[in-house]
C-alpha cells in the first residue's frame, strides 16, 4: 500500500511561503485542484499549499500523489500513462493508482520494497472537479452547492483562472459588494449606481452567511432590458473558509445562478481559481457566452487582486481601514483568524 499522508511538513517540499503554523492549519482542509475535464491521457502536475502534486486517472479513478519519484526525485509529471500505471520518465518505474511500485524495469525480478510507494492523497470527484487534502481528519469536508444536484439545473465548469495573488485576497474580493461600479461597469454594474444598501451578515457553523439586495442588474451589458423596471437584485453569499465561497444570484422569474469560487492556493501568494456555476434558466444557449462572460469578470477581478499589497491577506485588524460595506470582509478575516491563522 502506499504511504499515508501523514508525512511531517518539513518532508513534504523542499520550502513553504507559508509559516509552519499556518501551513498545518491549511493543510487539514480540502481543495480543488483540477478539473475533471482536464485529466486526459497523460499526468499532470498542480501545486497545492507549496507541495507538488501529480494526478492521473487509472482504472481504480483518480489519484493524487507527491510528484516526486521515490527512486531519484524526479517529477512524476513528466511521465506516462501505460497499461493503466503512471510511469517515470527517468528510470521507468511503474506505479499503480494506489501508489504502489509494482515494477522496477531494471530488476524486473525483484519485489519492489515499500520504500518505492508513492506518498498518495484523497481524490474526491465533486461539481466536475478533483479534491484533495494534505492531512485528511476523517469524512471529507468539501462545502456544499446543493444546486449540482438539482433537477432542472445546468452544471457548467468554465476552465480554471490562475492569479498572480494569495488565495484570501481572491475569496475576499469575490464577497466584495462594494467595487461592482467600479471594476466592474463593463461587464454588468452601473458606474453611477455605487452606493451599497445596507446589508445582514451572521455566522453559522464554520460558515458565515450575508444577504445583498441592490438594484445593480446582473444581466450582461446588453442584456439588461430583460430585466423587470424596478426589479431588485439579491445576492446570497455563503462564506466557508479558508478559501472557498458561493454565490446564488436571484434572477427575474425565479432565475438561479449558483457559482461556487473555489480558489486553491498553489503558494501564498499564487492561486488558481474554480468556477464551478449552475443555472436553471436558459439552459439550451450555447456555453461560450457563459465563458466569456465570467472570463471578462474574473479577469477584471484579477487586475485589482494582483495588484494589492501586502499580496497575502492582512489578518490584522488594524492593517487596513474597513467602511460598512466590508462587513462581509472583516466577518471573513475575523474568521480566518478564529481558525489560528496569521498570514505573517
Amino acid at each position: 500500500m502506499s504511504k499515508s499522508s501523514t508525512m511531517p511538513a518539513e518532508l513534504l517540499c523542499d520550502q513553504r511561503s507559508f509559516s509552519h503554523e499556518d501551513w498545518d492549519i491549511l493543510a487539514r482542509y480540502w481543495y480543488p485542484v483540477a478539473r475533471l475535464a482536464d485529466l486526459a491521457a497523460q499526468p499532470i502536475a498542480m501545486r497545492l499549499l507549496d507541495v507538488p502534486l501529480v494526478l492521473w486517472r487509472s482504472a481504480e479513478g483518480v489519484s493524487v500523489a507527491l510528484d516526486r519519484c521515490p527512486h531519484r526525485g524526479v517529477p512524476l509529471s513528466k511521465g506516462s500513462i501505460c497499461d493503466d500505471h503512471l510511469v517515470c520518465a527517468y528510470h521507468g518505474l511503474r506505479f499503480a493508482g494506489d501508489g504502489t511500485c509494482t515494477q522496477i524495469p531494471a530488476q524486473p525480478g525483484l519485489p519492489p520494497s515499500s520504500r518505492f510507494c508513492l506518498q498518495s492523497f484523497p481524490a474526491v470527484e465533486r461539481y466536475g472537479l478533483i479534491w484533495t487534502c494534505l492531512r485528511p481528519q476523517g469524512e471529507p469536508k468539501i462545502p456544499p452547492m446543493p444546486s449540482w444536484e438539482e433537477s432542472g439545473h445546468q452544471q457548467i465548469v468554465p476552465p480554471f483562472v490562475d492569479i498572480k495573488g494569495s488565495a484570501g485576497r481572491q475569496v475576499e474580493g469575490f464577497i466584495d459588494v462594494a467595487h461592482f461600479a467600479f471594476v466592474h461597469h463593463n461587464a454588468f454594474a452601473d458606474p453611477d449606481n455605487p452606493v451599497v444598501p445596507n446589508y445582514e451578515v451572521h455566522a453559522d457553523g464554520d460558515a458565515i452567511y450575508s444577504d445583498y439586495v441592490s438594484t445593480v442588474s446582473n444581466f450582461p451589458k446588453g442584456l439588461q432590458h430583460l430585466a423587470p423596471e424596478g426589479f431588485l437584485w439579491r445576492r446570497a453569499f455563503a462564506i466557508y473558509p479558508p478559501f472557498t465561497a458561493r454565490l446564488t444570484v436571484h434572477f427575474p422569474d425565479h432565475g438561479l445562478l449558483n457559482i461556487l469560487n473555489a480558489a486553491c492556493p498553489m503558494t501564498a501568494t499564487s492561486t488558481r481559481l474554480f468556477v464551478p456555476l449552475t443555472r436553471n434558466f436558459d439552459t439550451t444557449g450555447p456555453l461560450d457566452e457563459v465563458y466569456a462572460f465570467n472570463a471578462q469578470i474574473f479577469a477584471e477581478d484579477q487586475e485589482m487582486v494582483e495588484s494589492q499589497w501586502p499580496r497575502i491577506l492582512p489578518l490584522d485588524p488594524a492593517a487596513e481601514a474597513h467602511f460598512a460595506a466590508d462587513r462581509a470582509s472583516v466577518a471573513y478575516r475575523r474568521r480566518l483568524r478564529e481558525m489560528g491563522l496569521r498570514f505573517q
